[in-house]
């Protein structure tokens, strides 16, 4: 992704650290966090410091890598193995995360006692993991953009960018490489309440690309559609489900309701890593329930009555019915059909 003209991923690994964008801190700050243990990036991940389904499994995974470079030979698969369960632990919904652990973890234990050999081996697999990411994103992008017509006005909900993947997005590499070929598109960017990911994190990165765009209250999309002014609607996910359901941020679910009313194309985007194959459909998918202060503070000052408790679900399910379609790295696919193609 581009920041301030210069080329940056959400997360990488360098001189045996993790760091990543820190996204609490975007729009009005850019900082890159530091992190040399695992237990470090559990708590970035809960703070959401890195967010968004492939990045957060990207996180995940060099999380468990440096783990195993930190575990004590004679304590070696125990420490690896607390390690995997409380970096699963952090966020239940985005199955990215359980992926990337688990990827590292089993190419990890393959090798000891080995130990040298399996700490090698588990920062090679999580930079694998990574770019992994980056190549399905790109080629999302590059199969999605097919389906964006000229002129199109998109609607976007949460963030799919760079930021909450590794690089280039997944709704937004599709909206990337449609803007690379000319086709003179418009985003409308859902705020996204309560963290405001889209007014923070999908806007900054479309100024940044050059993107025509404009922020809207996640309360305006229906007045939108009813004058006709979306043509395609564009999200991520955090889980797909065999059957096609989805789970992504909260809101995602009356996006799709609204175009399936007013006829408006509903796609997903997302790599394989967000499929959970052992997922048979939506309410089988465990939903974070954050806590109530995101919906009633901001920046500690209350916005709403003290007093009144407040519902903060993360996130929603939007079941397969309402889905145009799946981009993935291999294709556009049926939302029924799209977990048979990880499959193959």
């Amino acid at each position: 992704m581009q920041i301030n003209g210069k080329q940056y991923l959400s997360v990488w690994f360098e001189n045996d650290r993790v760091k990543m964008i820190d996204q609490n801190k975007l729009p009005h700050e850019f900082r890159i966090a530091e992190y040399s243990n695992y237990l470090e990036i559990c708590s970035a991940i809960r703070e959401m410091t890195v967010r968004g389904a492939p990045a957060i499994g990207a996180a995940a995974a060099y999380a468990i890598a440096l783990a195993a470079k930190n575990a004590p030979e004679e304590k070696f698969r125990a420490y690896l193995r607390t390690a995997r369960d409380e970096i699963i632990a952090t966020r239940p919904t985005a199955i990215d995360l359980c992926n990337g652990v688990n990827y590292v973890y089993e190419q990890t234990i393959k090798f000891i006692p080995d130990y040298k050999h399996s700490r090698q081996v588990a920062i090679l697999a999580a930079r694998e993991f990574a770019k992994k990411s980056i190549d399905d994103c790109y080629q999302i992008g590059k199969t999605g953009s097919e389906i964006v017509p000229q002129g199109a006005r998109i609607l976007t909900h949460c963030n799919a960018g760079a930021l909450a993947t590794v690089d280039w997005g997944t709704a937004l590499a599709v909206i990337r490489i449609a803007h690379q070929q000319k086709k003179d598109i418009f985003v409308y960017v859902d705020e996204t309440r309560p963290r405001f990911q889209g007014a923070r994190l999908t806007a900054f990165e479309l100024e940044q690309e050059g993107i025509p765009h404009t922020i809207i209250t996640d309360s305006a999309a229906g007045f939108y559609f009813w004058k006709k002014e979306i043509d395609l609607v564009l999200t991520g996910a955090d889980r797909i489900c065999l059957n096609g359901d989805i789970a992504n941020k909260i809101g995602t679910y009356e996006k799709a309701v609204l175009a399936k009313e007013h006829k408006v194309p509903f796609y997903v985007a997302a790599p394989f890593s967000t499929f959970d194959l052992s997922c048979k459909e939506g309410c089988d998918i465990p939903i974070e329930i954050r806590d109530e202060d995101e919906i009633k503070r901001i920046n500690g000052t209350y916005l709403a009555n003290p007093n009144s408790p407040a519902l903060n679900p993360a996130f929603d399910i939007t079941p397969a019915k309402l889905i145009t379609g799946i981009i993935t790295p291999k294709g556009i696919f049926k939302p029924k059909d799209a977990a048979r193609q990880v499959q193959v």
